[in-house]
């Protein structure tokens, strides 16, 4: 904490000399080194207090201003060190880091936290629901499964009660108006009861027409171009801009949103939604997703009120135009095809390419399209999201991998379920593999290409487990064998994983968890965060141990003889050799298109622009 003192009568005179004035210069303190000359024409209400101010400049790109304030109203603010507070009409309620530039703002206010106020100073954010029966309170430091964890689990009432309070004691000691160190503000013209979080390392801006409104911002982000966000969580490195129209919503880690409009819904970290005229409402969709331009994503409510929701795995991607109505739920990595869906859809098999046949009015189901047809695009989202994790802090932990325990657990249910559906076919004499329960109404699903899709999800169980297992020891493959044939025995294969934000934990973890903050071993956001950081550096392990797992309920043993583990060696080698060759392929297709080279004068043009 800074010490600050009054100013000295000389600073006064000189000062007001400059066009300033005070409503009570006793209540502007300052701190450290204070340069008057460089505070000139501004008006000082209420308890203000600043920081180091000696002549310098800050620089954004070709902007460079003078470290010192001008032409602006502050009231109960304080001031970090160094900073360039220009042209800010109204800056009121905020503590401001160091060596932040804020530059031609309208508005800048944050309501003072009171707590005999009860209710009225806190700011609820309604996601998921546009009921709001899953609100939660953002606040600084909130992670994307902090908020998910809160709004998902409302059948736990003492659960709720724990985080409102431990919620309610955070928000009271630190407020709602904060800047980080380093932050860009500028041109912007409402901000109210927003926290930036930035720092030297990581900055975040904000510039060109904004208008924010009771949210938080994490470190690395930026909000450009014309967007108005009212009530939000924003994760680390997040992009808004071009004309985002954003409410009610928590947005993950590395995640772009532009061009659309986005409310009363949770969004995990690597999601691309940046086409105009889509639009995505009261959903859950669990990152690494992309929604293409036109696609309406709860355009119809299938209820007498506005109470039903869209839930999506991790991989999610509707094409083109592509319009869902609620209540929707989908597997991870589902792809569907250009189509306005007419019912509501339980989509069961991950991996799958989902097409609205309306020639034939019957819905399709192709399971593990990814894997037979688009290898080159399933292996390089895995390695892209990890790749473009520019992150310096990573509060949010993310499983980035495709193929992981939750996907595992999904395959192992699909593959019943295709065998279910094929036996039920094959007594009733159908031509065609009919599915159940994945579309409203009467007309009938259809599973294509079932049979090599049961043996896709074969090959990409073995694939994940020998991943993970490939990198033990001898000795360390033989200890965990052993743990594993005790493990086994007395108690079932974790089949539950809970994604809470983008971290996969098992679900007895989530269950103890929920238990200690109900009965206050874990008593404040700090202690239930250090519980995600100790779970993460467990989850290796536990993958290790599923993924054995996995291949001991393929053979259908408790444990596995060196004959099956050999077998399983081989046949790593062979689907390596397989993924191998249809990266090659999927990818040649796009090479051998002539109608791609139609656009180029020659090779050496096409060459040039492609690489």
């Amino acid at each position: 904490m800074k010490e600050y003192c009054n100013l000295t009568s000389g600073q006064i005179a000189q000062l007001t000399a400059q066009g300033n004035r005070a409503e009570n210069w006793d209540k502007v303190h300052v701190s450290g080194t204070f340069d008057p000359a460089c505070v000139y024409n501004n008006s000082f209400f209420g308890e203000v207090n600043l920081g180091v101010i000696k002549e310098g400049t800050l620089c954004d790109g070709d902007l460079v201003l003078p470290v010192g304030i001008s032409a602006s109203t502050l009231r109960d603010c304080t001031v970090g060190d160094n900073c360039a507070i220009h042209n800010v009409k109204m800056l009121s309620g905020y503590t401001i880091g160091d060596d932040c530039l804020l530059f031609n703002i309208d508005e800048m206010t944050a309501t003072i936290v009171d707590p005999s106020n009860g209710d009225s100073d806190f700011a609820w954010l309604e996601p998921m629901n546009e009921n709001g029966g899953r609100r939660i309170m953002p606040f600084r430091g909130m992670t994307i499964g902090d908020a998910y964890m809160w709004a998902r689990f409302r059948g736990q009432s003492k659960l709720m009660e724990r985080l409102e309070a431990i919620t309610r004691t955070k928000l009271r000691n630190e407020g709602y108006g904060y800047v980080g160190d380093s932050c860009v503000i500028k041109n912007s013209k409402r901000i109210h009861n927003v926290a930036v979080n930035s720092s030297a390392e990581d900055r975040s801006r904000i510039e060109e027409c904004i208008m924010l409104g009771d949210g938080v911002v994490g470190y690395g982000c930026k909000l450009e171009y014309g967007i108005i966000a009212e009530r939000f969580l924003l994760g680390e490195h997040v992009h808004l801009e071009f004309g985002l129209r954003l409410n009610d919503t928590v947005v993950g880690d590395n995640s772009t949103l532009a061009r659309c409009e986005v409310g009363c819904s949770i969004i995990f970290p690597a999601h691309e939604q940046h086409h105009n005229n889509s639009f995505l409402i009261a959903a859950l969709v669990m990152g690494q997703s992309n929604v293409a331009a036109g696609g309406t994503l709860g355009s119809n409510h299938n209820s007498r009120t506005a109470d039903n929701e869209i839930s999506a795995g991790r991989g999610f991607w509707p094409g083109l135009c592509v319009s869902l109505k609620h209540s929707s739920r989908f597997a991870s990595y589902c792809l569907l095809s250009k189509a306005d869906y007419p019912s509501e859809l339980n989509i069961t098999l991950p991996f799958a390419l989902v097409n609205n046949n309306t020639s034939k009015d019957r819905l399709e189901v192709m399971p593990a399209y990814w894997w037979m047809y688009n290898m080159y695009a399933m292996d390089r989202n895995s390695r892209k999201f990890a790749a473009r994790d520019k992150r310096l802090y990573k509060a949010q932990h993310v499983e980035f991998d495709n193929l992981a325990p939750d996907t595992a657990e999904e395959m192992i249910i699909g593959r019943d379920l295709i065998h279910l559906w094929t036996e039920e076919s094959y007594r009733e004499k159908r031509s065609e593999i009919e599915a159940h329960g994945m579309e409203k109404g009467k007309r009938k699903t259809v599973i294509l290409k079932a049979g090599e899709g049961y043996k896709a999800y074969y090959d990409m169980l073995v694939y994940y487990a020998m991943k993970n297992l490939q990198a033990l020891s001898e000795d360390e493959f033989q200890k965990l064998k052993a743990s594993e044939d005790i493990n086994i025995r007395n108690s079932a294969r974790v089949t539950r994983w809970v994604n809470i934000g983008g971290q996969l934990i098992a679900e007895q973890d989530i269950k103890q968890l929920i238990d200690d903050i109900e009965n206050g071993v874990l008593d404040n956001w700090d202690d239930i965060h250090a519980r995600f950081d100790s779970l993460w550096q467990a989850y290796p392990e536990q993958k290790q141990r599923h993924a054995y797992q996995v291949l001991c309920y393929l053979s259908q043993k408790c444990s596995l003889d060196d004959a099956e583990w050999n077998r399983y060696k081989e046949e790593y080698q062979r689907i390596q050799q397989y993924v191998a060759d249809q990266k090659v392929l999927t990818r040649k297709k796009d090479d051998t298109n002539e109608f791609r080279h139609a656009t180029y004068w020659n090779d050496a043009e096409r060459d040039a622009v492609l690489g």
